[in-house]
């Protein structure tokens, strides 16, 4: 039995991605990346919680992920949440993915005042757009320190709906078996990870009126590329169990990696029963 858990303000949300939304290419905005970074910092800090850096190197200049800590210092296994701040050149990237950015430190501020029993990092990942090198540099330090991780579960794109049918696609093959209306949250994993997937999704289906599909792949997702385009896959290929949290993006979202890509295009009620889900899935994971 879970404790009660305070229900998610989408206007909470909105404040988070008035902060984030705005071209954050490390190629061509460096200094709003560096801005949002230092925001995803402090806000991790003023919610209590145990943040560091994790520098990288890449093509001759350092990067970092922020990591925050929740819960019981003990040895794993770990519970991690991560969602990408940058984003592609020329988008000011709402939906990819400063919607993943504020549910995840929504959940972070809701969870940090709750007993966890296990801990939980909260992981802000730079440069997914270049084929995730910031989760696939932690993912290889966890390997080498022998981390024990729970699951890890990537947040990417999560808040665009369009209640009209029709809208929804999908890769070859899987239209039969899912809606063709664009209102529900995607929760996919692979084979390894298929009895958190199930737990996990379950948790989610809990919050009235949020609709829940799932998908387990093949192997670490070769068959379905598109699956892999996200934070969880380093993590796949290292062996570990992981779930991808998305809207399906351009399987949806007409905006994918574009001016057009804005607030204004976010349904924010959903995000906030995507974030009260994902909230209660890491608690009932305890």
């Amino acid at each position: 039995m879970i404790a009660a858990i305070p229900t998610v303000d989408p206007a909470k949300l909105k404040i988070h991605l008035q902060r984030i939304v705005g071209e954050r290419s490390p190629f061509t905005n460096p200094a709003r990346l560096s801005k949002v970074e230092q925001y995803i910092e402090g806000e991790f800090k003023s919610f209590g919680q145990a943040v560091e850096g994790d520098p990288f190197i890449y093509r001759g200049r350092s990067y970092r992920n922020i990591v925050a800590r929740a819960g019981t210092e003990r040895s794993g296994p770990l519970i991690i949440l991560g969602a990408h701040y940058d984003s592609v050149e020329g988008s000011p990237g709402a939906d990819d993915n400063a919607s993943g950015v504020a549910v995840l430190l929504e959940a972070a501020r809701v969870l940090s005042r709750m007993t966890l029993r296990s801990p939980v990092l909260f992981c802000a990942f730079n440069l997914e757009e270049q084929n995730m090198v910031g989760s696939a540099h932690f993912a290889k330090k966890l390997k080498t320190l022998g981390a024990k991780i729970g699951v890890m579960v990537s947040l990417e794109m999560v808040g665009y709906t369009d209640s009209g049918s029709g809208g929804q696609k999908y890769p070859a093959g899987l239209s039969w078996f899912y809606p063709d209306r664009s209102d529900f949250i995607g929760v996919v994993g692979n084979w390894r990870s298929a009895t958190v997937l199930r737990r996990f999704a379950a948790s989610m289906r809990q919050v009235k009126g949020l609709p829940v599909e799932t998908l387990t792949v093949l192997g670490n997702g070769f068959l379905v590329p598109a699956v892999r385009l996200s934070d969880h896959s380093p993590f796949w290929d290292l062996g570990y169990p992981a779930l991808l949290v998305t809207d399906t993006s351009f399987f949806r979202n007409p905006h994918y990696h574009r001016a057009s890509d804005t607030i204004e295009t976010l349904d924010l009620d959903f995000m906030a029963k995507v974030c009260q889900g994902v909230i209660r899935a890491v608690l009932n994971l305890q």
